[in-house]
């Protein structure tokens, strides 16, 4: 078999204009870690790696690739080759773990079949170092933290903004303990390699936007370079009425997740640090508001959770910031002072 030559190695730019990625690692790889835009169609699924694996402890390189092409030959491969082909769109790479024989053959199969596509070089391994590397670049960045209390709309400013990582998004959870969504989070190494592509996406010019954020989103940390970068990054706190925070705090965890067992599991998170009253009070609140479905229940609830809990945290934690603090206002106000505001070195 001849190889093909046609190879990428630019990986920021792979990265960056989003490419279509067949990743051909099994399953159970793919799983670790994977990168935006990426396709998990295996040439090997995790059984027949596993006996190619022990194929190659017991016998050698030559028999394991022997006994590899003898797993993936007659019908299975024009399968693959099938699923291959419907996959490709414009720009499409081949990627395997370190870019070497499953992606070459994937790449030369292909080729037979009459699509050329290049094969990433250095494979995964090469995007993931490259991803780490960015992260890394993240104290040479300019940053402004948006901040505000639980339900002022943050979040909702954060994807307004075209300067901006939704780190909640990537992480796929709100962050705080109630913040689990229907789907699980990514591996901490897709959050990671998805943080660097939207940080390459973005230009050098002007400060970048991001909530303000503890440690943790779920089960997830903020990368430590990053995470440094925002304790000394200028602060912008947008203040809400608290009717209006309430009203959307109902309407995010009540009307559009209609959960209950997520928000009484929630409460139970922070059973210590509500006290055994005040659980049970918000706890039995909010059954009984599941239960008749009542509006001004979940509200009564709400209040309550909001002014004994999150609001002094809040204010604990943004008295010790204040030096940073920048701009305070209203949603629109702030969205008008992040349109002009630039970072003076």
């Amino acid at each position: 078999m001849s190889f093909s030559n046609d190879i990428r190695t630019d990986y920021k730019t792979i990265l960056k204009d989003g490419c279509r990625i067949i990743d051909v690692r099994s399953p159970s790889e793919y799983q670790l870690g994977s990168t935006r835009n990426a396709i998990n169609l295996p040439i090997l699924d995790d059984e027949k790696r596993k006996k190619v694996g022990t194929c190659y402890k017991k016998n050698g390189q030559t028999a394991a690739i022997a006994l590899g092409y003898e797993l993936v030959s007659g019908n299975v491969k024009e399968t693959l080759v099938d699923t291959w082909t419907k996959a490709v769109e414009k720009g499409s790479l081949i990627c395997c773990w370190r870019g070497g024989l499953r992606s070459i053959i994937t790449q030369n199969w292909l080729q037979e079949s009459g699509v050329n596509l290049p094969r990433i070089s250095g494979g995964y391994k090469a995007l993931r170092r490259t991803c780490i590397e960015v992260i890394q670049g993240c104290s040479h960045k300019n940053f402004i933290v948006i901040a505000g209390r639980t339900g002022s709309g943050k979040t909702e400013v954060i994807r307004s903004l075209v300067r901006a990582i939704n780190l909640e998004g990537l992480a796929n959870h709100r962050g705080s303990a109630f913040g689990n969504r229907k789907t699980p989070q990514p591996p901490l190494a897709s959050f990671e390699n998805n943080l660097a592509t939207a940080l390459l996406q973005i230009d050098r010019s002007g400060p970048i936007a991001i909530e303000d954020e503890s440690r943790t989103i779920g089960h997830l940390a903020v990368p430590l370079p990053l995470f440094d970068r925002m304790r000394i990054s200028p602060i912008v706190v947008i203040e809400t009425p608290i009717e209006e925070r309430v009203e959307n705090i109902y309407q995010e965890y009540v009307v559009r997740d209609n959960n209950p067992n997520n928000l009484l599991v929630g409460i139970d998170r922070i059973k210590k640090r509500l006290g055994g009253k005040l659980h049970s009070e918000l706890q039995d609140c909010m059954t009984e508001a599941f239960d008749k479905q009542n509006k001004d229940l979940h509200q009564r609830w709400i209040i309550r959770l909001l002014s004994k809990y999150y609001d002094p945290m809040y204010d604990y934690q943004i008295k010790n910031k204040y030096p940073r603090v920048v701009y305070r206002g209203e949603k629109q106000d702030v969205l008008r002072f992040l349109s002009t505001f630039e970072i003076k070195t």
